[in-house]
């Protein structure tokens, strides 16, 4: 077909193809966009976290007596284990996918660059075997290294050791030797690195970016006010019993406190419901950007069939089929569409740029590109579709008519 009368069409209403046009390109890089956004959301929802989650509940309490909380937290855990099921319970100062803790920046010396931030986990006795942590390198913490700690400052005793995960052992150290380094905090302390862990997630990872999701540094503590999670393992299929059981006798223990139990699956569930919400969010931002195209390319399409019936009539009279009036129209609207999505590929990588420097998003990905092109065209073609056959169906009778 000869595409010129196409454009000598297009260049005579360019102010309707000017607007259609960056509708099309803003949908394009609304779209891909969108679409690469919901994929990360998506891949959190699934975030990995290296401990035993179909095993383990958790027990928040507040409101304990700092006084005794010493003597408390060993008779609290010995009752916890006696519960019929119970494979083990320990204690902590915050949980993966929990409330944000606290956060360090960490070096590999005094006078290094500092890397971005390490949550900070306090671990009672026990915890890693509770926990179900997956030891890649080195060793746990042996019983007398438990410190005996006030936690000055939020930290522990200057020299301590520790156990950090795989990803934060690559990135402090790249070529893999992380056993015996000493990790920095700030200029003053610093603590051996005696283990390093399959990854394990951060308290607040659903608000964190996935490049540092898996920064933690374990401490081992001896009982201390600072610990507020119990951490109670049993078989997945006693879970609920186990929890009712724990809760009931953590409040006959100590009346005082306020107890709040959950199964690691609940807190896990509820970590990610500002990503799932945000994920249908931009579902329907896709669906009506889309909508909105397609009716856009409908209403063109049909004011330029109704504009131009006398000159359809005028084609089919001198020999042109239905089948040239529907490809005709249907090319028309493909080179539109394909202005636009020429247009939405540098609009796509311009708010990708954006969203890079102010939310932290990586780099769109290539192929977002020609899915997001191959959908507008999709759509175009079917928008288009109805006027198309519409105009195909004009009679040559209508040449003959006035205009």
């Amino acid at each position: 077909m000869d595409i010129a009368p196409i454009f000598a069409s297009l260049h005579k209403h360019r102010t309707p193809v000017a607007l259609i046009v960056l509708e099309i390109a803003l949908a394009c890089a609304v779209f891909c966009n969108a679409v690469f956004i919901i994929g990360q959301r998506v891949a959190e929802l699934g975030m990995s976290n290296a401990i035993a989650e179909s095993h383990l509940v958790v027990i928040s309490v507040n409101g304990s007596n700092p006084d005794t909380a010493r003597a408390d937290i060993p008779r609290n855990l010995a009752a916890l284990r006696g519960i019929p099921g119970v494979t083990g319970a320990a204690v902590m100062t915050s949980i993966p996918f929990g409330q944000s803790a606290g956060v360090d920046g960490v070096s590999t010396g005094p006078d290094s660059q500092v890397h971005p931030g390490a949550s900070r986990y306090m671990l009672g006795e026990g915890g890693p075997r509770v926990l179900g942590l997956r030891l890649l390198k080195g060793r746990f913490f042996g019983p007398g290294e438990y410190a005996d700690s006030t936690l000055r400052g939020g930290m522990m005793p200057n020299g301590h050791v520790v156990i950090i995960t795989q990803s934060l052992a690559q990135r402090l150290w790249p070529s893999g030797h992380a056993l015996g380094q000493q990790l920095w905090v700030g200029s003053e302390k610093h603590y051996a690195v005696i283990g390093v862990t399959a990854d394990v997630a951060r308290p607040g990872s659903s608000s964190i970016g996935r490049g540092s999701a898996h920064y933690a540094v374990f401490f081992p503590l001896a009982p201390d006010p600072a610990f507020t999670q119990y951490v109670v393992r049993s078989a997945p299929q006693n879970r609920q019993r186990v929890l009712h059981a724990a809760e009931a006798k953590l409040h006959t223990l100590a009346p005082n406190m306020v107890i709040k139990g959950q199964t690691f699956a609940q807190i896990r569930d509820q970590a990610f419901t500002a990503t799932r919400s945000m994920a249908w969010v931009l579902v329907l931002v896709c669906l009506v950007m889309l909508t909105v195209t397609a009716f856009g390319i409908v209403g063109l399409s049909s004011f330029w069939v109704r504009q131009r019936r006398r000159q359809i009539g005028i084609r089919r009279a001198i020999g042109a089929t239905r089948a040239n009036i529907l490809r005709y129209f249907q090319t028309e609207n493909f080179l539109i569409v394909s202005l636009g999505i020429a247009l939405g590929m540098v609009l796509s990588w311009g708010v990708n740029l954006y969203l890079m420097k102010h939310y932290e998003l990586p780099r769109l990905p290539w192929h977002y590109l020609p899915v997001g092109a191959l959908t507008l065209w999709l759509i175009g073609q079917l928008a288009a579709l109805g006027p198309a056959l519409h105009a195909s169906r004009v009679p040559p009778v209508v040449a003959t008519r006035s205009v």
